[in-house]
């Protein structure tokens, strides 16, 4: 029997080489990206909208109305918004954010690239941002994508993931 993380890591596989091969044929990869990105940082900012995607108790129809009305008010453009009503009605928002991050990974590798997880306590400055994809790319030896986040519970530093292998470096994890 299966675990029920390899369950919803090949189910976000699928729905994101699905998005992906839409995308691809829509010239619309980067596009797509930013749409899923945004939804992302929505989701971060705010608990309704996370409540809304992973409640069980609330009807398909509603969650997708829900959710397609926060799209169209970001302007998510109409694959994402399509994507995400099939999602809404096939009971799978709850694992946006896998599917969000599996698509950034088949990306990735179609481009080349290796993605880099990368956690700071503050936004990184583009000259940072600059100077730690030209450090990574140097130690995996490929281009680096960069997929950024600000936690400020890090306090400082940063916590840097690229595929399984992590490296905190950040004042939280020298604390612990």
């Amino acid at each position: 029997m299966a675990s029920n993380t390899s369950v919803a890591a090949g189910l976000a596989q699928r729905y994101a080489g699905a998005l992906y091969e839409l995308a691809d044929e829509g010239k619309a990869l980067d596009a797509v990206l930013g749409a899923l990105k945004k939804i992302e940082a929505a989701c971060a900012e705010s608990a309704d909208l996370r409540r809304a995607m992973n409640s069980p108790l609330l009807a398909r129809k509603a969650q997708e109305a829900a959710v397609l009305a926060v799209a169209q008010a970001m302007g998510v453009g109409d694959l994402v918004r399509r994507f995400l009503g099939t999602l809404a009605r096939n009971r799978r928002l709850a694992a946006f954010a896998a599917i969000a991050g599996a698509y950034r990974d088949i990306l990735a590798a179609k481009r080349g690239e290796t993605t880099a997880e990368v956690t700071s306590a503050v936004a990184l400055t583009d000259a940072q941002k600059s100077a730690l994809e030209a450090a990574l790319a140097g130690r995996a030896g490929r281009k680096i994508a960069l997929d950024l986040k600000v936690d400020p519970r890090i306090l400082g530093g940063l916590k840097v993931k690229v595929g399984s292998r992590l490296v905190d470096a950040s004042l939280q994890g020298q604390l612990k």
